[in-house]
């Protein structure tokens, strides 16, 4: 027996949501409704294509294995329907998983090229405090602040980059800056909340000098720069950030901190049409601005 193309389209939203309820109001249809449709194609197939977790719907092996077919036969499905003939325009959805830093003071500023080089594309930029995991097909591509040691990825490093510790000329006029790095524990500094830190490379004062800890903790690096800029205190920042804002000085400049970004897909998707492009897309425009990261 054949599957239905509709439970394969259901499938596949809930594989690229991670959740039934998720992908259901994207889609504008009733949760119960599309979990019936997913029971149908299990027992259809035979096979279990997701596993319960606490944060949703979890691909199977069987799972994975069918969204690579779901997958292709989707694009050939476009390719059909399509009114343009021309074979390598890009069509449905990209979704792009970045830092948030990284994605709202370079990505989002150079997207609007890319997506008018592509236009039937749609391209979700999720830039916030996480990342969604190509593994499990929650991104097409991610930028990660470090290299996947398991899975079914592939990476490679997009850039290295360097941040630094900064004030705002604002708390300079006011405080007297410091010029070695323990007289920096005399000043409110601002950083992380050391429990929601969701990468260990986000852990920075400790290379500015020993038993640094924030006064003032956020979850966001854009409110984090956001409080330097208004004069709350010392923070470490990205220079692609504080240097972008010629109201920020760098304090203690001989103390850098360095980080990379590694560029991940998943490795049954990689040489996709659409991932292939935005791949050369971001490598090409990062090597081009390579002296705004330091």
């Amino acid at each position: 027996m054949q599957p239905r193309w509709d439970d394969l389209q259901d499938f596949l939203r809930v594989a690229r949501a991670g959740q039934i309820a998720r992908a259901a109001a994207a889609a504008g249809i009733d949760a119960t409704t599309l979990a019936r449709h997913l029971r149908r194609l299990e027992a259809t197939l035979g096979q279990t294509l997701f596993e319960q977790s606490r944060e949703g719907q979890v691909l199977t092996a069987a799972g994975e294995a069918l969204l690579v077919a779901a997958e292709a036969m989707q694009q050939a499905a476009s390719g059909i329907v399509a009114t343009d003939a021309d074979p390598d325009r890009l069509s449905g959805v990209l979704r792009v998983s970045v830092s948030e830093g990284f994605g709202t003071w370079f990505v989002a500023h150079h997207l609007r090229d890319f997506t008018a080089a592509h236009p039937d594309l749609t391209v979700d930029l999720v830039a916030s405090s996480g990342f969604l995991s190509p593994s499990r097909r929650e991104a097409d591509i991610a930028v990660l602040l470090a290299r996947p040691q398991t899975g079914p990825l592939v990476s490679s490093k997009l850039t290295d980059y360097a941040l630094g510790l900064y004030a705002a000329d604002l708390y300079a006029a006011r405080h007297p800056l410091p010029v070695e790095p323990a007289a920096v524990r005399d000043h409110p500094l601002i950083g992380y909340v050391p429990d929601l830190l969701y990468a260990p490379e986000l852990r920075y004062l400790a290379e500015i000098h020993d038993g640094l800890e924030p006064r003032i903790r956020s979850s966001s690096i854009n409110a984090q720069y956001r409080l330097v800029a208004a004069g709350a205190g010392l923070g470490v920042l990205p220079r692609f950030i504080g240097d972008a804002d010629r109201s920020l000085r760098r304090v203690l400049p001989e103390r850098t901190i360095r980080r990379s970004f590694w560029l991940v897909t998943h490795q049954d998707t990689r040489g996709t049409k659409k991932v292939r492009a935005f791949r050369e897309w971001l490598t090409g425009l990062v090597a081009a601005q390579r002296g705004r990261f330091g």
